[in-house]
């Protein structure tokens, strides 16, 4: 089968085996594959993946073979929750195997993904994809849709909140989406002047393109000297915290999503005299993903697609998300 490998640092196009599934699995014929601004941390070293890997965690396809008890058939459109946790800690007793120490199975990070015509994953992973979602759609919401809502269960969100969003893209697309449907005031933050426009169209209360406004001005300004209750940072760096950090308001909350090489300096004092809190969110559960399908199917939150493209054009579509150009997730076809 085709296939886009890790190797050597690069993405390499081959032809390698077809998945054998076990008692328990199932083989997906992968329909849509996004790309997610993850594959760029691959490709950077920041995130260690093993050399020959198939990367793409956000998977959408068809079952075409199943062995073991399950009501899934031949046909069926399922999404693949990337994560499996070791069932054991505490953890996963919980729900929340994206914390486990000892995972079985993380798709695209340590076990073939679905930059590829099939993947194999385990049965419990294939959760079928509504009527109203395609293939295209239904592949993001696996990760941008469902990270945005558990980066949201971190910040205690209560309706009429001052939310920033700092970093308009995949996900920064979706939090907008999200905490309004939570009753939050979004202010989304970018750049991009193309992406401000749509994050307007998607319920942004206000915008601001810190290159032309202080930020702080402006949070200052919109809340009559309240400032925000949280601020997601979807960047990570020392320029954003530097933004946005004096733009929170007291017992605000940063929700650290997005991440970068360098590292960010902080001034205890200012964050304890506020009492602000900084806290972090990464990936989501299964039950995320679930509610995830039902808003996108029920027509509470949009996907946006970029553009779908071939394998072989993986690498020039996260040349796109570096340059901060690609309005929405771009997704690859295995079979174009």
């Amino acid at each position: 089968m085709r296939a886009l490998l890790l190797r050597d640092g690069g993405l390499v196009k081959d032809e390698v085996e077809l998945p054998k599934i076990e008692n328990g699995e199932v083989l997906i014929k992968v329909h849509s594959a996004g790309i997610c601004h993850t594959e760029l941390h691959f490709l950077d070293s920041i995130i260690p993946a093993p050399n020959g890997i198939i990367l793409g965690h956000e998977i959408a396809g068809e079952v075409e073979e199943i062995k073991g008890d399950s009501d899934l058939k031949k046909g069926d459109r399922v999404v693949l929750y990337y994560y499996q946790g070791c069932g054991q800690c505490n953890f996963c007793k919980t729900g929340e195997e994206n914390l486990c120490p000892r995972p079985k199975l993380e798709l695209g990070f340590m076990n073939n993904g679905g930059f590829a015509q099939y993947v194999k994953a385990p049965i419990r992973n294939a959760i079928r994809i509504p009527d109203q979602i395609s293939f295209e759609e239904a592949a993001p919401i696996g990760c941008s849709v469902t990270t945005a809502i558990h980066a949201t269960s971190k910040a205690s969100i209560k309706e009429g909140d001052t939310v920033v969003v700092y970093g308009v893209g995949g996900v920064g697309f979706q939090l907008i989406q999200y905490n309004r449907l939570k009753g939050a005031k979004v202010i989304a933050v970018s750049r991009n002047q193309k992406k401000l426009e749509l994050a307007k169209e998607l319920g942004a209360t206000e915008v601001v393109n810190p290159l032309k406004d202080s930020l702080t001005k402006k949070v200052h300004e919109i809340t009559k000297g309240n400032m925000a209750d949280v601020v997601y940072d979807l960047v990570g760096t020392k320029e954003s915290y530097n933004s946005y950090i004096r733009a929170v308001g007291r017992k605000g909350r940063v929700v650290l999503i997005g991440y970068e090489r360098e590292k960010i300096e902080m001034n205890p004092l200012y964050n304890i005299v506020r009492e602000i809190t900084v806290t972090a969110s990464v990936g989501n559960t299964l039950d995320e993903l679930r509610e995830g399908l039902r808003l996108v199917a029920e027509g509470k939150m949009k996907i946006l697609i970029d553009k779908v493209v071939s394998l072989d054009k993986v690498g020039e579509a996260l040349e796109e998300y570096k340059k901060g150009n690609a309005l929405g997730r771009i997704v690859a076809d295995p079979w174009l």
